[in-house]
């Protein structure tokens, strides 16, 4: 895998604090690992509570509702996240629900190898990242083909070519009535069913919990595959490696998360004025920003950050967030890391590499790779 360059280094070694223009409003991005790690649990001075500006640049363009339980504060955000909170363990507590993902992926990677050759961003990761998601969600597998047609992000980069902002809304509340009519064991059925402090949810809560399970572990989940197999294909020792040894699987999972960091940037607001690292003034109302793949490459926590170190351990890292509003879908992120690599020590005996065009975010004050637009690989058995 060509390297992933960290763009961040300077700024984190120097000051700390690296300043964005975002349409005109400055965010100063938070750099280093310990800094992250205080300020996400920090919750009264960088409030969650501003949809729809969770991330660099607003999209109020593309949603109308307040994703949950994202863009909340506790205590509210705790009784929310409690909601769901069994439906995203599955991937920890179910083992039927483990079986059926790593069915799925021993399925696609003998399919892989069969053909030869895979494309691995819309021809695997996609694909994969659906297909998975309907066990989790409890639908019919017929739906990933609905949702591979929105492409790698459903709020931009669309395959479909549409150009209605709220496609995802318009497709949860379809569902959300379809739910009432026919009730099932499915994740818009439950959500119709379950009460919060004696109540049942309205439809915009409803919609904010659909809006961030579609939105949120996407093109994140898509990112990180596709750059596993531009990786493995790169490093043709890497897949031996892992063999000889099966509890490194687990630490190359986490590898993978820290070094692709997927997530450039998360947002909070200040409901007060305060210093950031006694050096920067920020007012009442401005945001600030957690960038997880600067805190991931940190070089006082992580010995050779800009390396991949399948065995790493300790690590630290901060690429499902940290704090109250961790990933709540880590866990099946994880299931489907570990047996996708799983099943490419079984199958597979090498991968190589054909040809890689990177991703790049973009923005006044940085590039940064976030994975990758496509990835040919040949794979023999």
């Amino acid at each position: 895998m060509p390297a992933h360059s960290d763009p961040f280094a300077d700024a984190r070694n120097n000051v700390g604090l690296l300043n964005v223009d975002c349409d005109g409003e400055i965010v100063p991005l938070m750099l280093r690992l310990n800094d992250v790690r205080k300020t996400a649990k920090n919750w009264k001075t960088f409030s969650s509570d501003m949809a729809p500006m969770c991330v660099l640049h607003s999209e109020a363009h593309v949603r109308s509702v307040r994703q949950l339980p994202l863009e909340i504060d506790p205590p509210d955000h705790t009784d929310y996240r409690a909601l769901v909170q069994p439906l995203f363990d599955r991937p920890k507590n179910d083992p039927a629900y483990q079986e059926s993902i790593r069915v799925l992926i021993d399925e696609m990677v003998m399919t892989a190898v069969e053909q030869g050759e895979v494309e691995a961003v819309r021809g695997f990761a996609l694909p994969l990242q659906s297909r998975a998601l309907t066990r989790l969600l409890n639908m019919p597998e017929a739906e990933a083909d609905v949702w591979m047609r929105w492409g790698v992000h459903v709020f931009r980069e669309r395959d479909d070519g549409a150009t209605d902002g709220y496609l995802v809304e318009t497709y949860t509340g379809e569902q959300f009535r379809r739910a009432e009519q026919t009730p099932g064991e499915d994740f818009f059925s439950y959500l119709n069913q379950v009460e919060f402090r004696g109540r049942k949810l309205t439809f915009e809560e409803k919609q904010g919990f659909a809006n961030i399970t579609f939105a949120g572990g996407r093109d994140t989940i898509i990112n990180t595959v596709s750059s596993i197999f531009a990786y493995l294909g790169d490093h043709p020792e890497a897949l031996a490696f892992l063999r000889e040894d099966e509890s490194r699987i687990t630490t190359a999972c986490e590898e993978f998360v820290r070094y692709v960091s997927p997530l450039t940037a998360i947002a909070r607001v200040c409901p007060h004025a305060t210093k950031l690292l006694d050096q920067q003034d920020v007012p009442a109302g401005n945001r600030i920003a957690l960038c997880w793949p600067s805190a991931n490459r940190d070089e006082t926590m992580f010995e050779h950050p800009d390396d991949v170190v399948l065995d790493r351990s300790p690590n630290p890292h901060v690429g499902f967030g940290f704090g109250p509003h961790n990933c709540l879908g880590a866990p099946h992120a994880r299931l489907i890391i570990r047996s996708l690599l799983k099943a490419l020590c079984d199958r597979v005996e090498s991968i190589e590499l054909l040809n890689a065009i990177p991703k790049y975010d973009t923005e006044s004050s940085f590039t940064r790779q976030t994975g990758y637009e496509s990835v040919h690989v040949k794979i023999r058995k």
